[in-house]
This record gives structure tokens, sequence and C-alpha cells, in this order.
């Protein structure tokens, strides 16, 4: 299976943001990843649920929603949700991770746990069942145009060995973080199926956005 680009609209151009959902769409683009951040969980404020809910009528791109936020189960209904959509929480971020996960489920969206670089593997252990993916952050949450984590690369691998010893094969892994083309090739050999894809590709300030979005399918293919 070929790996799957969610361009972070976190980065892009704002101000041509519909001209480039048609290039997304034009290319069949898998998912859109819309960090939300509430300054609490992560030093950083992006986006919102009315930005959610502008996008899923602007186009049919399923969201990829990354919930950098505390409590997350408090505002799960907060934000419009489709079933297609993937919505990610961190592990950290609520004491009722079971519980928080079954509530994407109720509401008709697939679930994702984050894992942020220094959070184990371990943590995926109970709650397997309840995931469609994991998140793995190979940066630090918060800001784009950070550098990779090393060590997250292994991570992946790890986490790939893991679903595939447990028969959860069929749960994707996400990569965020620094995934510029050089490194999106190395996460894609070391398990990754989903890779969100800022300034470091094809986001990148000034570049075309359709060839550097070609270029990254052909990376990650």
């Amino acid at each position: 299976m070929s790996g799957k680009i969610s361009p972070s609209i976190m980065c892009a151009d704002f101000c041509n943001l519909g001209r480039d959902l048609r290039t997304f769409e034009e290319l069949r683009i898998e998912y859109l990843h819309i960090d939300i951040m509430d300054g609490t969980f992560v030093p950083n404020y992006t986006l919102g649920t009315d930005f959610v809910k502008a996008l899923h009528a602007a186009t049919d791109i399923p969201l990829d929603i990354h919930l950098m936020i505390d409590e997350p189960e408090r505002k799960i209904d907060w934000f419009e949700l489709n079933p297609n959509d993937y919505v990610s929480i961190h592990y950290e971020s609520t004491r009722h991770v079971q519980r928080t996960l079954q509530r994407i489920k109720d509401r008709g969206a697939k679930t994702m746990l984050a894992l942020n670089p220094a959070t184990p593997l371990c943590v995926l252990e109970d709650v397997l069942p309840d995931l469609d993916a994991v998140l793995i952050m190979t940066v630090n949450p918060g800001f784009a145009g950070q550098k990779i984590v090393p060590q997250t690369l292994d991570k992946i691998k790890r986490c790939k060995k893991l679903l595939n010893e447990r028969g959860y094969e069929h749960v994707e892994i996400e990569a965020d973080g620094n995934v510029s083309f050089e490194n999106a090739a190395k996460m894609r050999a070391a398990g990754a199926d989903i890779f969100v894809a800022g300034t470091s590709s094809i986001l990148a300030p000034g570049k075309d956005l359709a060839v550097e979005t070609k270029k990254f399918r052909e990376v990650i293919a």
C-alpha cells in the first residue's frame, strides 16, 4: 500500500487556501491535517471549531484533526466530525484515554492516539482495540519548523513491529514533524503510512504546490 499525504493546513497560505484545496483535490490528497492547539497543552494557539466546519463545507477531503488540547473528552462534541475524519488525542492530555477514544467512535469518526517523542509505546497496549491509527510525533508538539528527534525513526519501526505482533496490522501509523523529503523516505522505510507534510516539504514557501506534492508522492510510494 502506498503512503498517504496529510498536508499541515497550519502551514498553508491562508490567503490562497481555496486555490490550494482545489490542487489537493486534483492530486487526490488523502487527508488534511488540522492542528488544534489550546495554549495550555502546548504553548501555541492554532485553528478551531469554526475552521473545521468551514473546511468540511469547502472540500470533501477527510480531515485529520490533531487535538493538542487538555481534556479533549470535554470538547469533542464542539467539533463537526464526518465518518472518514481522523481525530487524534495525546496520551497525556486526559486521565481517561479509552473513554475519550470511545467518544470519538461514538461521534462516527476514526481514532488516533498521539505519542510525543518521550512517550513510550507501552501506553498503546491496552487501547489497541480502540485505535484506527497511531500518531508518532517526530518533534515535540506546538510549532512548525523544528528538527526531527532522531530516535523517533526507530520508534516508528518498533511501533510497526508491536502492531504486527499483536495482530493489529490494519492500524495505521502517522508521522508528524519535520517530514522533509529525506525524512519521509526514512519514515516510510520504518513503517509509517500517513505523512503530515508541511514547510519542510510540499508547503515550503515559494515552491509550486503541485510539483512538490507529486515529488513527495514518489518518495512515499
